[in-house]
């Protein structure tokens, strides 16, 4: 058996995607964006999503023409070429799978600080065994955690605006242009969730109205949830304040950091368990054109799950938490992550008749766009995704003559 079962409506892709975006950014990227643009964090909240918006409307007039699995690595492919579909597809499966440590380390620092390591171990376990059992059990077990993240967001704003300000020190000095475009380059991170409803294009049903609406339904989601917690961040403890902390949004409400240990946990665990499935099946796209091993490209008879890429998946992300830093993967993963996206706008670009649904103007703004944010990235996150990207095409070019 090769092919997967359709068996997601609009209601379990929208919750796949928006619990992936909430879990990858709403505890992990504040921090470091707020160092870059202080307090112009709004501002590049709505850089960040406008670019996501750009990238949302391509990958979803292309999920409607293509609904397979694999994203923009099968966008690639059939618009572009088979080395554009690579480089699309190897930037999502390395970004992503450092992505998923990240989310087990985040949960795993929040409710085990003492072992963060073996903990977040067996949470990859636990959640790649949840994937195998099928994709209503991943879409079933996203909206539960979602719930759990949603109503403690909700909570923590609320409490923060009647408690008041708690900011401390001097104001910072006012942040550049560039410095502006850096935080929404880190800030991308956190809405690359959207991704994963694209990339399980072979399972939902319907997939010429689902995917669409699930997509933008869910960026909408995501990008309301992110204004409403930086400004209430911002309100509550500053520019300086949240760039200094590891977890502001505990900061923010300190009696209640425990409820917040609970909300972080369950976003973690959301975006980890969407995260595998996603990678998962963009491993599967590319092992069915032997990009990667074939035999990767095994489907479950009794499941309908690309069982082997799951399981491989879940061994490297294990590898990777055991070696990796929490915040050193949101750099490169954006870097990664906006390179996928460039080609989901070039191949977007060459749509026309019936399959154009949006202006082709959003593809060019998308693709300059996302060039743009990926080069004002730190620094070190660009020249390691160059150097990954470079080691990709090259084992490519390798195995094509050989």
């Amino acid at each position: 058996m090769t092919d997967l079962a359709r068996r997601l409506g609009t209601l379990d892709a929208t919750a796949i995607g928006l619990g992936s975006m909430l879990g990858a950014g709403v505890f992990a990227v504040f921090t470091p964006a707020a160092a870059s643009a202080g307090g112009w964090l709004p501002a590049a909240i709505l850089i960040a999503g406008f670019v996501a918006y750009c990238n949302a409307v391509a990958s979803a007039q292309l999920a409607a023409a293509y609904p397979s699995s694999g994203g923009t690595y099968v966008y690639g492919r059939e618009r572009l070429g088979p080395w554009w579909g690579f480089t699309a597809g190897w930037g999502f499966v390395v970004g992503k799978t450092a992505s998923c440590a990240a989310m087990a380390l985040t949960f795993a620092t929040y409710v085990a600080p003492g072992a963060a390591k073996p903990v977040a171990v067996a949470a990859v376990v636990l959640l790649v065994v949840v994937n195998l059992r099928g994709i209503t059990r991943t879409a079933l077990v996203t909206k539960v955690l979602l719930v759990v993240v949603l109503v403690v967001l909700c909570g923590v704003i609320a409490l923060s605006l009647v408690d008041g300000p708690r900011a401390t020190g001097p104001a910072a000095d006012p942040p550049g242009p560039l410095d502006v475009l850096q935080a929404a380059g880190l800030l991308f991170f956190a809405f690359a969730g959207y991704a994963r409803i694209a990339t399980l294009g072979e399972e939902v049903r319907e997939p010429r109205k689902t995917i669409p609406r699930a997509i933008l339904a869910a960026l909408a989601g995501a990008l309301l949830v992110y204004l409403a917690v930086g400004l209430t961040l911002l309100h509550t403890l500053g520019a300086q304040r949240i760039a200094q902390e590891d977890a502001p949004l505990a900061a923010a409400v300190p009696q209640w950091t425990a409820v917040v240990t609970v909300g972080a946990a369950a976003a973690s665990l959301g975006a980890l368990l969407a995260l595998i499935a996603g990678v998962g099946r963009t491993t599967l796209a590319m092992a069915r054109e032997r990009d990667l091993p074939h035999w990767l490209a095994a489907v479950h008879p009794r499941f309908a799950v690309p069982h082997r890429a799951e399981l491989v998946v879940g061994v490297l992300v294990c590898v990777l938490v055991l070696t990796t830093d929490l915040r050193a993967v949101i750099g490169f993963s954006s870097f990664g992550v906006l390179v996928y996206y460039a080609i989901a706008n070039l191949s977007a670009a060459t749509q026309t008749g019936a399959d154009r649904r949006w202006p082709k103007a959003l593809n060019v703004i998308g693709l300059a766009g996302c060039l743009l944010l990926a080069a004002t990235l730190p620094l070190g996150s660009v020249l390691v995704g160059l150097a990954v990207f470079a080691v990709g095409l090259g084992g490519r070019a390798l195995t094509a003559r050989s």
